[in-house]
């Protein structure tokens, strides 16, 4: 089995790029399936209802988001109505809209899914370790693999999370950061992971944002309007294959 994770999805012209190369790409290298962070879909400004609906009908099969997960409000009830293939991150208050974690079928085997949040250097939100070790207890024998997609800016973080996690959770992703980091790797537990997978966006900018904008908030510290970059689109990815109940290999890619 392939399971293909996609990084931070930045702007609706890279919904239009996954339309025209994921199905290719899912042929191609035989992907089973394929889970996208979405946070970023809208234009920067989170994901609407629309362009969640609208990057699923891609050919991606799971969404997971992060910080902005709020920013269009009509996300909330596509997110209390369709948690088998969107999630937010498990760290928020329970009574926010939506479900933190999903058990899917792939190819006949229960795959748990979840999202959390980082705390350093973001909003605070409830712990990201004691949200994970819940699920995981909640959950104990309902499921055949579990993946993570850990959403936070310090990669000491993210780190951390794959050592406690490594051998109870099978495969473990950054997201967030937009770049992609050179640390594919399968830990001594026997997770498969990778500090940040990257973005699916525009490369002729600042992690997906116009270049112009984001230097001018930089160097006058005044408010700015960021929109997405123009150029070329490429999309960051990792594949995890597995055997059913074990990953037996992490590999990086563009496309």
């Amino acid at each position: 089995m392939r399971i293909l994770a996609i990084g931070d999805i930045v702007g609706t012209r890279a919904i239009k790029y996954l339309r025209e190369n994921l199905w290719r790409l899912r042929d191609s290298r035989k992907i089973d399936y394929v889970i996208a962070n979405g946070e970023n879909t809208s234009e920067i400004h989170g994901i609407s209802a629309a362009d969640a609906q609208a990057l699923l009908d891609t050919g991606v099969d799971f969404i997971t988001l992060g910080n902005h997960t709020w920013n269009k409000r009509d996300i909330y009830p596509f997110l209390d109505s369709n948690g088998e293939c969107i999630i937010r991150p498990a760290n928020y208050p329970g009574s926010a809209p939506g479900y933190g974690y999903s058990i899917v079928d792939i190819q006949g085997y229960r795959v748990l899914i979840m999202n959390v949040l980082g705390q350093v250097f973001l909003e605070p939100v409830g712990d990201p370790f004691d949200a994970v070790e819940y699920i995981l207890a909640r959950e104990e024998g309902n499921f055949d693999l579990s993946v993570l997609d850990f959403h936070a800016e310090a990669t000491s973080e993210k780190y951390a999370m794959a050592r406690v996690f490594d051998g109870k959770v099978d495969m473990i992703f950054g997201t967030h950061t937009h770049v992609p980091t050179a640390d594919t790797q399968i830990l001594p537990g026997g997770t498969a992971y990778v500090t940040d997978l990257g973005m699916t966006g525009p490369r002729n900018g600042v992690l997906g944002v116009d270049a112009e904008c984001t230097i001018k908030k930089m160097r006058t510290h005044m408010p700015a309007q960021f929109t997405v970059a123009d150029g070329e689109i490429k999309a960051d990815a990792v594949i995890f294959e597995t055997n059913g109940t074990k990953v037996t290999k992490i590999e990086r890619i563009v496309f």
